[in-house]
């Protein structure tokens, strides 16, 4: 059975590229500000494991409706005729430049592709839409309206009550902020349109579902293996007697930092590419996040926890550690950037733990010194005792996930990614978080505080949709 074709019609800079680039998840569709950006069709399939499930063709606007409206009249004796007296049209003007845009529109439907017409909920209705509709119902093809609002949804209500009278359905839906299921919705709309359509829609929206499982499950098996990674990364060096430690200790400190950025950055890649986002570090805004930098600590609190939740749950931490054991913080001179420094543990017990792993946030990790057998010293960097590190990077690859689940394939925006998201866990999950990052850290059940992490993760994730 071969996989149901839909063209996506009206008027130029409607937001029909978008739509496409919406229902096929592909952000290689070219989306343009400026009217007739599309100058020919173009198929995008929607793939699956390298299944097609149904094909969408950008077509270009619509141009010359009441010129090919006469047309269509003179050439047509009765209502019957009408769908083959399209299909005569296309014909006869494959080579007609006065008629390329409505001749690449179409094509496709008379080959036998279903109709959904574009138009725009904030510009007005007006009688001289009705030549094109007039046209798309002479095709005689399974069709739905959508009203896209590019602006505001100022006219939905004239579209919906004019596009009724030629459409058997129509709906809202805004290219740009469609969320998952809204999308599901049009295509089984679109299977009781068409009988022979049921059946493949009906499984495409099954496939979809399902992969949309299995998303959020590996994006969470990919945030996972990034905290534990993270909690467990540490840099040595050797070093002959007589050479200065400082340089070294900054040096080991960039190599750190360096990995856990690159470490970071391929994370989210790994997302993107899970959610079929191929060109977003193409786009002409960027991400955001690119440019914020992971051990800028005066960003920590936007991501990790707050001072007082960071104290809460180092408090708890640091009881079950026992006295702080579990917080040891560097605390060195120079500051994180200027200078490693030494091991300073939170001598003082569970609650001067906390304190104190908020008062030296910015310090991420630990120096190691010792001595080797065949002379010299070993010098190791790492892993991170701080209690809100695993924190930000939680809450920083949340907030991507989360932008990412929530865009469709027709945004061209910059990401909002500056939003306080672990604020709103609740005290008992921050808790839960903290004993499974000190566990990790300290290698103690780690397959499964784990699975622990992941779990919650999924669930995070699968709450995007139903919200």
């Amino acid at each position: 059975m071969s996989a149901p074709v839909f063209a996506v019609v009206g008027r130029p800079n409607k937001g029909k590229s978008s739509i496409v680039a919406t229902l096929a998840r592909d952000d290689s569709v070219y989306i343009d500000a400026r009217a007739g950006s599309t100058i020919e069709a173009r198929t995008f399939p929607m793939r699956v494991d390298g299944e097609t499930l149904y094909e969408l063709v950008d077509t270009p606007g619509i141009q010359r409706a009441r010129a090919v409206l006469d047309w269509l009249n003179e050439h047509c004796d009765s209502a019957a005729e009408r769908p083959k007296t399209v299909e005569k049209f296309v014909q006869q003007h494959a080579q007609d430049p006065r008629f390329k845009e409505e001749y690449e529109m179409l094509k496709p439907i008379s080959e036998g592709a279903g109709i959904i017409y574009v138009v725009d909920g904030s510009c007005p209705f007006g009688a001289d839409y009705e030549a094109e509709m007039e046209i798309l119902r002479w095709a005689g093809r399974p069709s739905l309206a959508l009203i896209n609002p590019i602006e505001n949804q100022d006219f939905i209500e004239e579209w919906t009550a004019g596009l009724g009278q030629f459409f058997q359905t129509v709906r809202v839906f805004d290219a740009h902020r469609a969320e998952i299921t809204k999308q599901m919705d049009i295509l089984t709309l679109f299977g009781h349109l068409d009988a022979d359509w049921r059946a493949p829609l009906g499984r495409a929206v099954e496939v979809l579902r399902s992969e949309r499982q299995l998303q959020h499950q590996t994006a969470s098996v990919i945030i996972t293996d990034l905290l534990v990674e993270s909690l467990g990364y540490s840099v040595e060096k050797s070093i002959p007697d007589g050479i200065p430690e400082k340089p070294v200790q900054k040096v080991l400190f960039t190599q750190y930092k360096q990995h856990l950025v690159k470490r970071e950055r391929q994370c989210r890649r790994e997302v993107e590419e899970l959610f079929y986002y191929r060109d977003i570090d193409k786009l002409e805004e960027g991400l955001g996040l690119e440019e914020s930098d992971l051990f800028n600590v005066e960003d920590w609190y936007l991501w990790g926890l707050s001072k007082r939740s960071l104290i809460t749950v180092a408090s708890s931490v640091g009881g079950i550690a026992g006295g702080g054991a579990g917080l040891a913080l560097d605390v060195g001179s120079g500051g994180f950037l200027g200078g490693l420094g030494t091991l300073v543990s939170g001598a003082g017990g569970a609650l001067t733990g906390g304190i104190g792993a908020w008062r030296y946030a910015e310090k991420i990790g630990k120096v190691k010194v010792k001595g080797i057998p065949t002379g010299g010293k070993s010098i190791t960097y790492g892993p991170s005792r701080n209690v809100n590190f695993p924190f930000v990077l939680l809450g920083r690859a949340l907030l991507h996930l989360f932008s990412v689940c929530k865009r469709t394939h027709a945004s061209r925006t910059e990401m909002d990614l500056n939003q306080p998201l672990l604020e709103g866990l609740s005290e008992k999950e921050r808790r839960q978080l903290g004993k499974i990052f000190d566990d990790i850290r300290n290698q103690k059940k780690v397959a499964e505080r784990r699975a622990q992490l992941t779990a919650m993760l999924r669930g995070w994730c699968e709450s995007i949709d139903v919200q």
